[in-house]
């Protein structure tokens, strides 16, 4: 997956978490667990596309550990949704399913990124 593509699926999914999120009951818990989820379910792609734009390695790697805490983060607010009952398990497991890709192809472009900076100053 390239750059574009990764973008791109961050990006949707940042309008996902935004439809689900107008799903939830307009109440204390609705209210509080969506803001939650919305605030770092967009911030995924958000931060994506600064690590795009890094000054540095260094700078393009912590950028993604947020878009990797972020994803995680998104993962742990999804499964509070479902678990507590404000929306039904089956629509949230393409959502909770994504969340965890992301956080995962984050995490391994980190190791990359990393191991091709270590690569470089062994030459």
């Amino acid at each position: 997956m390239d750059r574009h593509e990764l973008q791109q699926r961050t990006k949707h999914f940042a309008l996902r978490v935004i439809r689900l999120c107008g799903e939830l009951p307009n109440n204390t818990q609705g209210n509080v667990l969506g803001k939650q989820l919305l605030r770092c379910g967009t911030s995924v792609g958000a931060n994506y596309r600064a690590a795009c734009l890094g000054k540095s390695r260094a700078d393009f790697v912590n950028k993604l550990k947020i878009c990797e805490e972020e994803a995680d983060e998104s993962i742990y607010w999804i499964e509070l949704i479902g678990e507590s009952g404000l929306l039904r398990q089956e629509l949230l497991a393409h959502l909770l399913q994504e969340a965890r890709e992301l956080s995962f192809i984050m995490s391994a472009s980190i190791k990359t990124a990393r191991a091709s900076d270590e690569a470089q100053c062994e030459n």
